[in-house]
This record gives C-alpha cells, sequence and structure tokens, in this order.
C-alpha cells in the first residue's frame, strides 16, 4: 500500500490513553508501523464523545480522528475480574505498555508497573502524566492550558504587562506526545539489544519547559530578570532582536525573521532611521520594531516581497487555515489526506515525518467502539466460544454488542 510504513513492524503496544498526550504518542508509533491496540472502556475512551469545535464526522469526534488513526480497538471491563484476565492475556503479547490514566488508576486495578512487570518481565511501561508521577503536584488536574501558564510558557510568549498570550492549539500536547514516542522508541531499541525492558515517565511540565530551552538558558544563564521579557508587541520573542516579529501591512499580516544582513534590510526598507538603530539591534529593538511597523503598515506584501526578495531576506505572509489547506508546500508534503469514516468524508493531518520518501497514510481507523475486541482475543488465544461469553456478561464489547446495550 502506497505510504505505508512498516519500520515498527514487530512492536506491540497495549495502550491506556484518553484525551490528547497518551493516544497522539501511540498514534506516532502506530503510524510507523507498530500493533497498537487501544484498551477502552465498555462505553468507549473520552476523546470519542469529546470533539473540538463540537465536530463530528460519521459519528466520530474530529478529537478522537486526529489521535488514533492506525490502531485496533478492544473494549474491557477493567474492573471485572475476567476483564483483568483478558488484559493479563494481552500484557503477554505486549512489548508496550503506553498509559496516561490519573496517577494511581491503574495500580489500583491492578496493572501499575510492578504487577504488569511480574506478568511480562521485559515490558517497556510508559506513563505519561501532567506534572510528574511524584512531587506536590503529583496528584492536581494536569491539562496543557494549566501547564502552559505554570511553566512560564503563556507569560514568554506575551508579556505580564501588556498582557500573557497563550498559543492558540494545545502545543505542549503534542510535544510531550512526540517526546514520549522518542522514549519508547529508544527503549525498544535497548530491548532488541538486551532484552530488558524499562520504566519510562513523562509529563507535560517538562515538555513545556522543553520547548523553552533556548529561551531559559538565556534567561537564567544571563541572569535576567521579568523586566527583560517586556517588549514591543510587534517583537515574538523576548531574547531575540528586532526584526524578529509580526507587522501588520495595509493588505494582511506578515512576519520578519533574523535572516541576512542588517544593512541591506534597512535600506530596502528606505528608513532612514533604521540604519541607525541597526547598530545594536538588541537595545534599539523596541524602538526599531515601532519604527518598521509605522512604515510597513502602508505597503503591501507585493510591495515587501519585492523589496526583500532580491536580498534574500526572510520573511513570510501570515496564513490563515483556509490558505494553508491549498498552500502548495503543504500538498507537496501531503501534509492532510482525505479520509472516510463510517461513509463520510474528513480532512485530517498526516504523519509529520517521511521515510525513504513516502508519508504514512491512515491504513485504518477504530471507528466502533471495541471494533477489533474479537480479533484482538483471537489473537491472544481465547476461543469464539470464550469470546461469546466475554461478550454475554459484559466483560468486553464489540459494535453489535453496542448497538444492543443502547436499545435496552
Amino acid at each position: 500500500m502506497s505510504g505505508e510504513v512498516s519500520m515498527l513492524r514487530n512492536m506491540k503496544v497495549l495502550g491506556f490513553t484518553h484525551f490528547v498526550q497518551g493516544p497522539a504518542a501511540s498514534q506516532y508509533l502506530a503510524d510507523m508501523g507498530a500493533d497498537v491496540i487501544k484498551v477502552e472502556p465498555i462505553g468507549g475512551a473520552f476523546e470519542r464523545g469529546y470533539g473540538a469545535d463540537s465536530v463530528f464526522v460519521g459519528g466520530l469526534s474530529a478529537t478522537f480522528m486526529s489521535v488514533n488513526r492506525n490502531k485496533r480497538s478492544i473494549s474491557v471491563d477493567l474492573k471485572s475480574e475476567q476483564g483483568r484476565k483478558v488484559i493479563e492475556s494481552l500484557i503477554l503479547q505486549s512489548d508496550v505498555i503506553i498509559e496516561n490514566y490519573r496517577i494511581g488508576v491503574l495500580e489500583r486495578l491492578g496493572f501499575g508497573y510492578e504487577a504488569v512487570k511480574k506478568i511480562k518481565p521485559d515490558i517497556i511501561y510508559a506513563s505519561a502524566s501532567g506534572w510528574g508521577s511524584s512531587g506536590p503536584m503529583a496528584k492536581a488536574p494536569g491539562q496543557d492550558l494549566l501547564v502552559q501558564a505554570r511553566c512560564g510558557l503563556i507569560a514568554a510568549t506575551g508579556n505580564l504587562e501588556s498582557g500573557p498570550t497563550v498559543p492558540g492549539v494545545p502545543i505542549v500536547d503534542q510535544h510531550g506526545a512526540a517526546l514520549l514516542a522518542m522514549a519508547v522508541n529508544a527503549a525498544y531499541i535497548r530491548k532488541l539489544e538486551t532484552g530488558e525492558g524499562t520504566r519510562i515517565e513523562s509529563n507535560l511540565f517538562s515538555a513545556g519547559l522543553d520547548l523553552q530551552a533556548e529561551s531559559m538558558a538565556a534567561y537564567y544563564s544571563g541572569n535576567r530578570s521579568a523586566e527583560r521579557m517586556q517588549r514591543d508587541p510587534r517583537l515574538a520573542a523576548w531574547f531575540l532582536p528586532a526584526p524578529y516579529g509580526v507587522f501588520k501591512l495595509a493588505d494582511c499580516h506578515a512576519v520578519i525573521s533574523l535572516g541576512g544582513d542588517i544593512e541591506k534590510f534597512a535600506e530596502a526598507i528606505g528608513e532612514p532611521e533604521l540604519v541607525l538603530l541597526a547598530e545594536d539591534r538588541m537595545a534599539n529593538r523596541d524602538r526599531f520594531m515601532e519604527v518598521l511597523g509605522k512604515e510597513l503598515s502602508g505597503w503591501s506584501y507585493e510591495r515587501l516581497d519585492q523589496a526583500l526578495s532580491v536580498h534574500g531576506l526572510w520573511y513570510e505572509k501570515v496564513q490563515d487555515y483556509d490558505a494553508i489547506r491549498h498552500d502548495p508546500q503543504a500538498d507537496h508534503n501531503e501534509c492532510f489526506e482525505e479520509v472516510t469514516v463510517n461513509g463520510a468524508e474528513a480532512t485530517l493531518l498526516t504523519h509529520p515525518v517521511r521515510y525513504d520518501g513516502s508519508t504514512p497514510k491512515m491504513r485504518r481507523m477504530p471507528a466502533s467502539i471495541g471494533v477489533d475486541t474479537r480479533s484482538v482475543l483471537i489473537g491472544a488465544g481465547w476461543s469464539e466460544g470464550q469470546i461469546d461469553e466475554l461478550l454475554a456478561s459484559g466483560v468486553v464489547n464489540e459494535p453489535s454488542h453496542a448497538t444492543q446495550r443502547q436499545r435496552d
């Protein structure tokens, strides 16, 4: 199949995940070919019923579709004795457990790290939390926006004087997911080399800090104070000199970055004061941004393009979602794909990395709760008769039983 990537085809992952961080991490692995089994409650994972902007396609939420492609779904009552036996049979076949339940939930259910290690000594057990598995914040609600606030990201994106600015998407969730997937891959290599498992613990708080590695190195090593972050609102980063920022033009917004010769830049803009201010763009950053912003307010993007392109300077138009959907580079990189879910059409982003020139595409979507329950259990050694008994007693679920329960 075109776009199919199978580098991790021998990795078997059992996922106890919900919301975004955990599901997105296991989706990265599934995209790379791992067999990821998503363990859902009888009523389905949380993100099945929660849709970003209340968008549902074919009965499936946009949130669920964006973080659960290429997985298989099994629905199990983890609180029942038989349900626990089902999970034990799946653990025996797994290389990786990946989970982002609240701290202590899997321990109470009998599937904490120590319990799982007794079942499968070489297990890779990867946990993602909001703040970490221990410490004063361990049991506090850990969600992307809360983490952005506490880790300094919101304050650094704007500033505390003119008003903190929140990024428009939950970027810490997605970065935390990528870090967790990276750690699982590293542990899997170790397992293949040594036969040993690994206990992995990641958290959103550390991921949020990691996004600010350069900024924090400058702040703490330079003995800076909060005053340093106060700046012209057009300047995109507190630790970089002008003209790094966003400017309102006559017909759009544009960004200008640091690349190229600043003297050529000032000459191309044609504002004499910029030439003087360019002598120390860090010390003069606010005035530089003010003068440049005033000058560019009457420019069209075409004029900016003509003035800067000949010098190889760095600039770009600010695009909205309507523009990026048909951006030629996005098309070339195969960033989007149209998929059919329960007979309805959805547009999703693809995996963000190419392998041997190929972008992994969606091979399957677990569109219904427990859609793979039967096939997963057969693969784990359960007979058809045993599976029928589990279904009849409500220990596991599959689409036909889910529909019947809704009618009852």
